[in-house]
């Protein structure tokens, strides 16, 4: 587990990032709409961009949150496929990865 140190502290900081970011988008969709039926059409639009955002946050954060369970119960570096191991460098460059280079390939 220790060999996975480096990285388990990167996906904590993210995740860390990510959860400030979620609860600034919730805060702003918590607004109450402007009286002025424009504002209300352009505050509506933009709610619903944010919305997009915070799926695709939310989407990360639960594979962020995946990745540190494998790390914790020692199958992180696992392919999930195939058995073999995820190369060292696949996971540095993609942490959250749950197949090996072939697997993620086929």
């Amino acid at each position: 587990m220790s060999e996975f140190k480096d990285i388990e502290q990167q996906l904590r900081t993210r995740l860390d990032d990510l959860l400030q970011r979620t609860e600034v988008i919730e805060d702003d969709l918590r607004h109450p709409l402007d009286a002025d039926w424009e504002e209300q059409a352009t505050d509506l639009a933009d709610d619903e961009a944010l919305e997009g955002i915070d799926d695709v946050l939310r989407a990360e954060i639960q594979q962020i949150r995946l990745a540190l369970l494998r790390i914790g119960n020692g199958t992180y570096g696992t392919c999930a496929v195939c058995g073999d191991e995820i190369s060292h460098a696949r996971l540095e460059a993609r942490p959250i990865a749950t197949r090996c280079i072939k697997c993620a390939s086929a």
